[in-house]
């Protein structure tokens, strides 16, 4: 598990020390990522550079509260491969936005427990 995927320790004063309010808020986080990344995947293969800007706008300012940097950077890179409108780059970072959530999982739903 890439426990440095997330400064615990960092994320608990964010949340004034309270544990409950961290399980919760990571398990909402949870269960309602994979719709931004649907709706990321939808908008992909719509051609709708909007929706997956709007979408990876969202997901990278809900992951950035849990200081994971590596997702939250995959996350801007599709946000900003939609603002520009092409999304000829957008395979390889959507492909790449999954892997870091991938890794990410596990130490999300550690911290939900």
């Amino acid at each position: 598990m890439n426990t440095s995927a997330i400064d615990r320790v960092s994320l608990l004063d964010r949340v004034g020390g309270d544990e409950d309010l961290l399980r919760e808020i990571t398990s909402i986080f949870l269960a309602e990522y994979p719709e931004l990344l649907r709706c990321i995947e939808d908008g992909l293969s719509a051609g709708d550079a909007q929706r997956v800007e709007r979408a990876a706008h969202s997901l990278k300012g809900s992951i950035a509260n849990f200081g994971a940097e590596s997702a939250t950077q995959a996350a801007y890179r599709m946000e900003t491969i939609g603002r520009k409108g092409s999304l000829r780059e957008a395979p390889a970072a959507y492909a790449e936005l999954i892997t870091q959530f991938q890794q990410l999982q596990p130490v999300l739903e550690q911290l939900s427990q």
